[in-house]
């Protein structure tokens, strides 16, 4: 897993890569922590280069997002496509959380 990101206009773009599952989803969730405590609170995460997420990713995720709102924060959803789309149907994600088709669109509804 490789995560990058860039900010704009005080937005956190995260950029991950590759594959979050039980192995790598603590190193994720350490990485978004950390920028959480560094003062960054609205997220758009690019999932468009994500090949695969486990349910470990998952629980990361809503962890984050749980951290986030009691912060008055916010974190949405863009790129998703194939089995990470898929998982994010299955596990009804889609309902929880803003997803967009690309960062530009997020950036756009944020």
């Amino acid at each position: 897993m490789d995560v990058t990101f860039k900010k704009e206009n005080d937005i956190a773009i995260v950029y991950i890569k590759g594959r979050i599952d039980a192995i790598s989803a603590p190193e994720f969730e350490k990485r978004i922590d950390g920028m959480i405590s560094e003062g960054n609170s609205t997220f758009v995460l690019d999932l468009s280069e994500l090949e695969y997420i486990s349910s470990a990713g998952l629980r990361s995720i809503l962890v984050l997002a749980k951290r986030l709102k009691s912060e008055n924060g916010k974190i949405v959803f863009s790129g998703l496509k194939g089995p990470v789309a898929e998982v994010f149907k299955i596990s009804g994600f889609y309902s929880i959380f803003n997803v967009f088709a690309d960062e530009k669109e997020a950036l756009k509804n944020m």
